[in-house]
This record gives C-alpha cells, sequence and structure tokens, in this order.
C-alpha cells in the first residue's frame, strides 16, 4: 500500500516555500497579475512612441510574465503532490485562466514591434536602459521576413485548429481506437509492448510483435493519410512564411542552420559499422541464427541486481560530479539538504520525475524513487536539469534566465554520462560491468542511431512530399525499410511487421523535433568525454555554458564550451565512445 503523503518524512519532501509561503501569498500575487495585465492593455498602441515607453513595455511584460510563471509553478506542483487534491486541481484552473489572460494582454507587443520602424528599434536598444534588451528583441525582429501582414496573420491565427488535426486525429486513432489482442491472457497496449519485447521467451516476444504490428497494418491506409496531412501542413506552412523549407521553417524557432542536422546524419552513417557491430554482437549473445526485430530489446545480462536506498544513490551522484568542483557541487548538496527534492511516492502523488522551477525559486526536482539503478540515473539526469537552470539563473537576467529547446537535454545527459563512467571506473563483478556496458550502449542505441533514423525520415518524406511525391502507405513502408536496412545492417532480418513502425511513433507529428535528441545526446558525451581528457579548462567552459541561458542562440552556447554542432566532430566523438564501449564488450564475452 502507497504511504499517504502526510506519512512520509519531511526530509523526503520538498519545500514549496521559495515559490509561496502560503496560499494566501499566492492569491496576493494573483490579484498583482491581474493589475498589471490592465496596466499592460493601457499600452497597446503606443509602445514605439517614445524610448521610455518601449523599456517601460519590455519591463512590465516581462514581469508579468515572472509572475505569471511562479503563481502557475506552484498551482502545478502542489497539485502534483496528490493530483486527487481539488483545491490544488482548482488552483491550477485558475493558474491557467491567468496564462491566457497573460496572452491576451500581451498579444499585441509582437505585432507593433514588427509592423514598427526598425530603425528607430534599433537607436532605442543603444540607450544604456535598454542594451540589456538586445538580444531579445533582436529575436523577435529576426521573424520580421517570415510575418505576414496583419489579415494574413489572422488567417493564419483562425486556421490554428485545423493545422493540428492531423495530430489531433493521429492521438484519437493510436491512443483510444486502436484494440490489440491479448498475448495469452496478457493484455498487449502501447504501454506493454516493450516489456512484452524484454520477455526471456522468444516465442511470446514475437506473438505480440506480430499481434501488435497486425493491427496497425489493418489501419496503415489511415495512418498513412495522417501523416501525409501533417507534411503537407508543414509545407504550407513553409511556403506561407517565405522559408525555403518545412525544415527550415521548423528549425527557425532556434535559429539551428539546417546544416546541423544534415551533419548529424552525415555523422551517424559513417559510424553505421559500430552499430552493425554491436547488433552482430547482440546476435551473438542471444545465440539465434537469426536476429529479428522483437529480439532488439531483450536484456543481454542476466541475474544482475544492481540496488541503491536513496541515500546511496545520493552519494553515487555526488561522487561521480566530483569532475566539476566544489562551486558545482555545493549547490547539489544544497539540493539534498534542503528540500528541493521530492524522492518517494506516495497516495496520489503524480508519476514520472522531473525538474521544475521559477527563476525566485529552487530549481526542484520531484521523483517517484525505488531504489534502482535506473532510479539513480533519474536523480543524476534530473539534477542536470536543475543544475543547469540554477546557473542560469545566477548568472542571468530574467529575459535570459531561460534555455533553449535544443540544448535542454545536454546538462541532463552529461550527467548520466558521467555517473556512467564512475560507475565502470568502480564497479568489480564482470557482469555488473557487462551490464552497464550494455545499458549505455542501449541509450547510444536508442536515442542517438534510432532518433537519427527517425530524423533520416522526416527530412526524406518531407522532401519527397514538396517534389509531388505521394506518401501512401506502401511508399512510406517502401523508405521506412529501407533506413531499417542501412541502420541495423546485414545482421538483423527485419520481418514486414517493422516495415509499419512509422505509423506508430507519434514524434513524427513533431515537426522536426527528434533530431534534438540525438544532438543533444551527442553533445553531452562529448561534453563528459572532453572534460575527463582535457581537465580543468574543458570543465571551466562547460560551466560557463550552463550559465549562459538564452543570452545567444543555442549552437553559439555550445561552441563557447567547445562543441560545435555546425560540424560532424561532436557526434563523432561521442560515437568514438560508442565503438570503444563495443570493443570492450566484444572483449569480455570472449565472442
Amino acid at each position: 500500500m502507497l504511504k499517504k503523503r502526510e506519512d512520509i518524512d519531511q526530509k523526503y519532501k520538498w519545500n514549496l516555500d521559495s515559490l509561496y509561503p502560503s496560499d494566501q501569498a499566492w492569491e496576493d500575487d494573483y490579484k498583482l497579475a491581474e493589475a498589471m495585465f490592465e496596466e499592460l492593455k493601457k499600452m497597446e498602441g503606443s509602445i514605439l512612441s517614445s524610448s521610455e515607453n518601449f523599456k517601460k513595455n519590455l519591463e512590465l511584460s516581462l514581469d508579468s510574465s515572472r509572475k505569471v510563471s511562479r503563481i502557475a509553478t506552484y498551482a502545478k506542483m502542489k497539485q502534483d503532490e496528490n493530483t486527487k487534491d481539488s483545491h490544488y486541481q482548482e488552483l491550477n484552473g485558475r493558474a491557467s485562466n491567468l496564462g491566457v489572460k497573460f496572452s491576451e494582454a500581451t498579444s499585441y507587443i509582437v505585432p507593433e514591434m514588427m509592423m514598427g520602424d526598425e530603425e528607430t528599434i534599433r537607436n532605442y536598444l543603444k540607450e544604456d536602459g535598454l542594451k540589456l534588451y538586445t538580444q531579445h528583441v533582436n529575436d523577435i525582429l529576426r521573424a520580421r521576413p517570415h510575418t505576414l501582414t496583419p489579415g494574413e496573420e489572422a488567417i493564419m491565427a483562425g486556421a490554428s485548429e485545423l493545422f493540428t488535426a492531423p495530430s489531433t486525429a493521429f492521438g484519437m486513432l493510436n491512443g483510444a481506437d486502436l484494440k490489440f489482442p491479448n498475448v495469452g491472457k496478457d493484455s498487449l497496449t502501447h504501454g506493454s509492448f516493450i516489456p512484452f519485447m524484454m520477455k526471456k521467451d522468444r516465442a511470446v516476444r514475437e506473438e505480440a510483435f506480430k499481434k501488435y504490428y497486425k493491427v496497425f497494418d489493418e489501419h496503415k491506409n489511415t495512418f498513412a493519410s495522417l501523416l501525409s496531412s501533417e507534411v503537407k501542413k508543414n509545407i504550407f506552412n513553409a511556403k506561407a512564411r517565405k522559408h525555403t523549407s518545412a525544415r527550415a521553417c521548423a528549425l527557425h524557432d532556434n535559429n539551428v542552420p539546417e546544416s546541423v542536422y544534415d551533419n548529424l546524419i552525415e555523422a551517424v552513417h559513417k559510424n553505421l559499422p559500430a552499430m552493425h557491430r554491436y547488433i552482430d554482437l547482440r546476435k551473438k549473445m542471444l545465440r539465434v541464427d537469426k536476429l529479428r526485430p522483437f529480439d532488439l530489446y531483450v536484456p543481454l545480462i542476466d541475474d544482475v541486481d544492481m540496488k541503491y536506498a536513496y541515500e546511496d544513490g545520493r552519494d553515487t551522484v555526488l561522487k561521480s560530479l566530483e569532475i566539476l568542483g566544489d562551486d558545482y557541487l555545493g549547490p547539489v548538496r544544497d539540493a539534498f539538504e534542503d528540500s528541493w527534492i521530492d524522492v518517494y511516492e506516495n497516495e496520489g502523488k503524480r508519476s514520472g520525475a522531473y525538474s521544475w522551477g521559477t527563476y525566485d525559486s529552487k530549481p526542484y526536482i520531484l521523483l517517484n524513487y525505488h531504489d534502482e539503478l535506473g532510479d539513480v540515473f533519474t536523480l543524476t539526469h534530473e539534477m542536470g536539469h536543475s543544475m543547469h537552470s540554477y546557473l542560469t539563473r545566477k548568472n542571468q537576467p530574467y529575459v535570459y534566465g531561460n534555455y533553449s529547446i535544443f540544448v535542454a537535454e545536454v546538462a541532463s545527459t552529461t550527467n548520466e554520462a558521467l555517473l556512467n563512467k564512475y560507475l565502470l571506473d568502480n564497479v568489480k563483478e564482470k557482469n555488473e560491468r557487462l551490464y552497464l556496458l550494455n545499458n549505455y550502449l542501449e541509450n547510444f542505441r536508442g536515442t542517438v542511431f534510432r532518433q537519427t533514423m527517425f530524423a533520416e525520415f522526416e527530412r526524406d518524406i518531407h522532401a519527397y512530399a514538396a517534389d509531388g511525391g505521394a506518401l501512401t502507405a506502401d511508399q512510406l513502408c517502401k523508405m521506412y525499410r529501407d533506413l531499417n536496412a542501412k541502420y541495423y545492417g546485414e545482421s538483423l532480418d527485419i520481418d514486414a511487421e517493422l516495415d509499419l513502425e512509422w505509423a506508430r511513433i507519434p514524434h513524427f507529428y513533431y515537426n522536426f523535433y527528434v533530431f534534438q535528441y540525438a544532438t543533444g545526446f551527442s553533445s553531452a558525451v562529448a561534453l563528459a568525454d572532453k572534460m575527463v581528457n582535457e581537465g580543468q579548462q574543458a570543465v571551466s567552459d562547460y560551466k560557463s555554458f550552463l550559465g549562459a541561458g538564452c543570452s545567444d542562440y543555442p549552437i553559439e552556447v555550445l561552441k563557447a564550451a567547445g562543441v560545435d554542432m555546425t560540424t560532424p566532430e561532436p557526434v563523432d566523438n561521442a560515437l568514438n565512445v560508442f565503438n570503444a564501449l563495443v570493443e570492450e564488450m566484444e572483449k569480455l564475452i570472449n565472442l
């Protein structure tokens, strides 16, 4: 039975006082936010009339955003403590409504900047009180060539709900309407599919695999129609906004050059022989004549039970991060000692894990810790996010006190890479070492190789459609099969069912998002390796990256840390680590 929240020791629960000491303080700020919105509305039509008005509007809109963020974060985190609590459900709903009011109160700001005289804005930014906002305003004005007339923008806004139709329909079909048969007496669902693929009984794995994809085969034409509509929508948006391609349009927000995308694919292609070696190693370790797609997830190492009580996990994380120095470890120790972390599951608590907070609060961590090795990796992963937030807020003003989604997973995955190194350096049992090696290799396979394959598929289907090709189910299956053959090599016998995997991947409705998983992971592995091998200067550069926030574009921020994603080098360096891990595993098992 799960404990009630009040029965869990206070030292294992976060203290949200740095957000608000009481609900009444939250209510007081809520009223202040609404008053600030009224002030913002009064400024509509006049923000460029003088540098004073321009500065006042920027400051008031940012102050309002800061307050809304704090209000919303407190309400959601209190609700996450116990999702059944109706009081915090209500507060969370009110916070969402406040966010809508904020959007309405500030909706005129960007259009006025876009329609205003750029020379006037540039002159304002030269004044002492406004120089701070140069990067912020530049990022807004960067979209001018892709901003339509007010009437056209109104039409695009009115069609926004229609544009989400393919994704919404996919979600309903995939999540609500598909029904899967049982495997034996056990239910087959999206959630149970991978656990089935990890079962030792190969016949059960094959049965689950074939039954699962048979359902997608029965609906493949509908899935193809939805994905084709999603691609056409992206192409239409790009043309309407005068971008050269759907991909260029999608990468514009983070100012990421398309070359970064292509360099990722190029570097992974160059390193595919290492992936093929790993797949061949899996085939040999499983002792099968033909490796099949339902053999890709089953654990290679049995009978390894690596348990870590929370305090042991905490100590392991601290030791693994020692390379980062006392100025980094100090706040990490504070996190453990000063109630940043909500550790254990309780009745009604939200599942999963996250790092969250605001510019003015502690960067809190929610866990549901169960003494498994995976929980230690989750702990250090979320601590990476929290330290990224902590150092960004310590070093940047509010306007730059966050970081781009393009680099959002770098700090968390760097922590994981350092934990992997620490565990491998200190493990004594051969089976435990093999387990750790295989766990790390699977992370590479799933995050670098697989997500890059997804990114290549996404690039290719958009190019095919832009050239007038029809994305039928048969065409999508052919393109996907060719990529699987390229990425997995000759050691994998590709069952026809795998050709349909594209139909179940929600990320293909995220508009060129998935490549960032691979670039983030590659950057992190390259950074961790650089710190281990190059020492203090690399550590110092990395911490500067953590403190940069969005004071510059993400590609430039990463360059300052020694990782230039406009070249294939970081991915090459990360995959050198992968290759070394494969070689070590081969030697350990003597195959």
